[in-house]
């Protein structure tokens, strides 16, 4: 085999494994528990904390929208929308660097990125339930 296509057969898998990296873009939703009946304010501070621990920066927090950033290696950027209630949450999709988005594709760092920080929101809000349960049971077991 001659050198020349050699060099065309890798640079065509290459181009091929490239693209294995591209996946659609996630953008989890969340319903929240109805029995568990947050407020806005605790939704939000879980949010908050999530982002901060995963290393996401908040920017710009509202009263049911938080923007949020990652940088990743000073090279990798996303961005998200964190739509919230007490009653659910969303993260959306608003822009990236490197990532090589397009057509909604994206590169699965994205999504792993996006996943962990759901889960983190959701163990922060697990957290909050949990916390409120034991001091109801305090307060049960004191009035006894």
């Amino acid at each position: 085999m001659s050198p020349l296509i050699r060099a065309a057969a890798l640079g065509l898998a290459l181009t091929g494994l490239a693209g294995c990296t591209s996946k659609p873009v996630l953008n989890p939703a969340e319903q929240l528990t109805a029995g568990h009946n947050y407020s806005q304010a605790q939704v939000q501070q879980a949010i908050l904390k999530a982002v901060a621990e995963r290393g996401w920066t908040a920017r710009n927090v509202g009263a049911s929208v938080i923007q949020a950033d990652i940088t990743v290696r000073n090279t990798f950027f996303a961005a998200v929308d964190i739509h919230y209630s007490p009653s659910q949450f969303r993260i959306a999709y608003r822009d990236s660097r490197e990532l090589g988005y397009k057509d909604g594709q994206i590169h699965r760092n994205y999504n792993r990125w996006v996943y962990n920080l759901d889960r983190s929101i959701l163990r922060e809000l697990n957290a909050l339930n949990t916390q409120r349960i034991l001091q109801q049971q305090g307060n049960a077991s004191v009035s006894n």
